[in-house]
């Protein structure tokens, strides 16, 4: 295997690449990028088992061959070479030899035979998106993602394909939100998968060109997704997501309509003195304001008031402060529209229109 490529043009797959290695692994070869040589191309693959990027890059002239190469000895190589640095790869007994300009490196490598293989099969459903319209639905949703949650659906995000619409919906069980789109498509289907979250979390770094179509082929177990140059697969979580339907069928307060900026600075001001731990704020609502207060062990206290038109009981709510920032930064009217359910279980977050994005927040006890 030789062949001779730009820094530049190997620097950037090759970040995307090692960025779904995990530094420790059980099986040594997985610290490894798999670098296949063929027909004047080549394909660079990197894999945790979980989720897979293989990066096809054009080479002028090369030998074919295929070796798995350290992965982050090689793009700290590749890194601290010159800007526009050419770089010459071949491949000697069992050793693959870089070389750019008066620096040299061999790096001991394992053999590609050796690399394990990242399942694929039947994948019977697809779909196309522009990536803009995607990852602006993933910046929407993928925060409200749980971590590490013994209940494993939550720690992914949901994405629902129903004929030529597409929902995506994110929950930690305190939190969700959702996110519903058109396709320009017609699919001719209806389809629920749940997508991890690392897998979810990688893929949106990935969509930095906004201008691109994303091709996305999916089945019960596995899902494919073709950027440019990039095929990003990923398996899916094997469980079924929990019916959010049933939070929109309670009845509820009066809606209360705030400027945006306002309720934000308020929230952020108060929040100074929250509770360290768990964030708490009280909302006290009456027919002319809203009344916003926290304190903490340290018996500090804050207290922020903001006048409001609202026809309805006066209620008192407390809710974690970081998740009502959360959504209302990610509204994009410049008025906030909040709807609590009366029996005081949920607070809706959502925009004057008929809004895409809705944010659903669960009180908390102070």
């Amino acid at each position: 295997m030789k062949f001779i490529i730009n820094r530049e043009t190997l620097l950037t797959p090759l970040q995307q690449i090692v960025s779904v290695i995990e530094k420790r692994q059980t099986m040594p070869i997985l610290s490894n990028v798999l670098m296949t040589v063929e027909e004047n191309s080549l394909h660079l693959t990197g894999t945790d088992l979980e989720i897979q990027i293989i990066a096809k890059i054009v080479l002028i002239s090369s030998t074919p061959g295929s070796i798995t190469v350290p992965a982050r000895k090689l793009l700290d190589i590749c890194r601290f070479l010159p800007n526009g640095a050419e770089i010459k790869f071949e491949l000697t007994d069992e050793k693959i030899k870089i070389t750019s300009y008066k620096s040299r490196f061999s790096l001991s490598c394992l053999p590609a035979n050796n690399y394990p293989e990242f399942s694929e099969y039947g994948f019977e459903n697809n779909f196309s998106i522009n990536a803009d319209k995607f990852k602006k639905a993933l910046d929407k949703t993928i925060f409200c993602m749980a971590n590490q949650d013994i209940r494993y659906y939550l720690n992914g995000l949901l994405i629902n394909i129903s004929n030529n619409k597409i929902k995506l919906v994110a929950s930690d069980g305190h939190r969700l939100s959702i996110y519903e789109d058109s396709l320009e498509q017609v699919t001719g289907y209806e389809s629920r998968i749940i997508f991890p979250r690392k897998g979810i979390i990688e893929l949106n770094k990935l969509l930095d060109d906004h201008d691109i179509e994303l091709k996305i082929e999916f089945s019960n177990t596995n899902i494919r997704i073709f950027i440019k140059n990039l095929i990003f697969s990923a398996k899916l979580v094997d469980s079924k997501y929990p019916d959010f339907s049933k939070v929109f069928q309670k009845e509820f307060f009066n809606s209360i309509t705030i400027k945006k900026q306002i309720i934000k600075d308020a929230l952020t001001r108060v929040a100074i003195l929250s509770n360290e731990k768990i964030k708490g704020v009280t909302l006290d609502i009456n027919s002319e304001a809203l009344k916003i207060s926290t304190h903490n062990p340290e018996h500090d206290e804050a207290e922020e008031e903001i006048a409001i038109e609202y026809n309805g009981d006066p209620l008192s709510i407390a809710f974690n402060v970081q998740y009502l920032l959360d959504a209302i930064s990610n509204l994009d009217s410049d008025v906030t529209v909040l709807t609590i359910a009366t029996d005081t279980s949920s607070c809706f977050i959502s925009e004057p229109s008929d809004s895409v994005y809705k944010f659903i927040v669960m009180p908390m006890r102070l």
